[in-house]
């Protein structure tokens, strides 16, 4: 291997690795913002129970709400 060769290939983990890194600071922002948004978690449809010792919560329709505007907006981006 070559000191080119070498080079090129740090050069390519060094992208990913800042790419990865912002990726994970916009997931960490985005989970910020959505806890301020009211009705986020708390739809008809989620599944809350409490009993004295367990609590259990599954957001069923956020879950499907966020899949389908998810699905939307990479479905715009995708035919640019």
């Amino acid at each position: 291997m070559t000191q080119r060769t070498q080079r090129q290939g740090m050069d390519s983990l060094a992208r990913m690795l800042i790419l990865f890194g912002l990726a994970l600071a916009a997931v960490g922002g985005l989970i910020l913002f959505i806890g301020k948004v009211p009705f986020i978690g708390k739809l008809p449809g989620d599944i809350y129970i409490q009993r004295k010792n367990f609590s259990f919560y599954f957001p069923l329709t956020t879950s499907i709400l966020l899949s389908i505007l998810l699905t939307i907006l990479f479905s715009l981006f995708r035919r640019r």
